[in-house]
């Protein structure tokens, strides 16, 4: 299958072009301001399926809106016809489109060309009503709202809100370009003479502003996004895309004394804490035990052994660890632990605790094993 993909350089063109690349979907027919022409012609007269997702948003002459939008639509549909080529065509329009505004009354007039042309051709005409996008590799300034907060918030650039109550409708670019690979197979989710995505999230200005400061100060408080809500999920992999690329790392507080380290990574409410401990050779770290907190260990370098005993007992259970069999060891409540470095390297530890350590209720209490 031939496919041709106008404004293919552009947000969603760049997403849609990545994913049919990766799955192998067709032979791409890219097309973008800065190729040939002339290419048009040839591709038109080859193509199995348009997807055209070329236009203007923000022109620095609002005339623009009409040429951009309307008039190259024009100038594709004139070279499909020119071939007799009614492949299926796919638009990205915008809600826009209903209000009167010069850019929704151009995606208002592609619109109704396109109609008018799948009318007279027989072609299946699919023209998506788009309501705001967000997702990696769109513009600050251009694509969306989210895109320039995303930009400014992760660089320390001042932003403006006007209305935080301000409701806004949002698709995030995974679940189109997931649609619009339905549309490639035939199987578009239409409603009435529009198609739509399935999937979209009504997200007020201002949670979207304290959800991009949170992952911001994430660096500090080591909080994770809430993965279990999607709308928070795209958001983070949004923000994640627009670090500045001398700003992808960041350093952790190592809490370090003679005997290794202990270095906090991830606290989360819900799903508890993520470390790393180091332990130096001969050490013994713990002797300790609690009441309802519990952990999970998992040696990565090095070798060792961990001990317990259950209060009140004097047996003493050993399990031997190493980094050579990864093997997750759990740490019961009521039982005093503690690990040794038994090797000739530094051990070092992965270890999951079911709460963040709280200095006001440590549920930690010093007994030897």
């Amino acid at each position: 299958m031939k496919i041709l993909i106008t404004g293919s350089q552009g947000f969603v063109g760049k997403n849609l072009v990545a994913e049919l690349k990766q799955g192998d979907l067709g032979q791409l027919m890219e097309f973008d301001l800065g190729t040939d022409p002339a290419l048009l012609d040839e591709y038109c007269k080859e193509a199995d399926f348009v997807f055209h997702l070329a236009g203007v948003n923000r022109p620095k002459d609002t005339a623009e809106f009409m040429e951009g939008n309307f008039g190259f639509t024009s100038e594709l549909l004139a070279c499909l016809k020119k071939h007799k080529n009614t492949c299926p065509l796919m638009i990205s329009s915008s809600t826009q489109a209903a209000l009167d505004n010069p850019y929704g009354q151009s995606k208002k007039a592609g619109e109704d060309l396109v109609f008018e042309y799948g009318n007279q051709s027989g072609a299946d005409v699919l023209v998506y009503r788009l309501p705001n996008l967000f997702g990696k590799w769109s513009r600050p300034n251009y694509n969306s709202v989210i895109a320039t907060f995303c930009h400014n918030i992760s660089r320390d650039i001042p932003i403006k809100v006007n209305d935080p109550s301000t409701v806004l409708t949002l698709v995030y670019i995974d679940d189109l370009v997931e649609e619009l690979l339905r549309a490639l197979e035939g199987r578009a989710s239409r409603q009435g003479k529009y198609c739509t995505v399935p999937v979209s999230h009504e997200v007020t200005l201002g949670k979207i502003v304290d959800l991009l400061e949170n992952f911001k100060a994430s660096r500090q408080t080591l909080a994770v996004p809430d993965m279990g809500d999607e709308f928070e999920k795209k958001l983070y992999a949004t923000y994640l895309s627009f670090l500045p690329e001398d700003a992808f790392a960041y350093p952790l507080k190592m809490n370090v004394d003679d005997r290794g380290s202990f270095t906090e990574i991830i606290r989360t409410p819900e799903r508890g804490q993520f470390s790393v401990n180091i332990t130096k050779p001969g050490i013994t770290k713990g002797n300790h035990w609690h009441h309802t907190k519990n952990e999970k260990f998992l040696v990565v370098a090095g070798e060792g052994v961990i001990r317990f005993r259950k209060l009140g007992s004097e047996k003493v259970i050993e399990y031997h660890v190493s980094g050579d069999k990864m093997e997750v060891v759990d740490i019961p409540p009521g039982y005093t632990h503690n690990i040794e470095n038994t090797g000739q390297v530094d051990l070092v530890t992965f270890m999951w605790a079911n709460e963040p350590f709280d200095p006001g209720k440590p549920d930690t209490w010093f007994l030897k094993v």
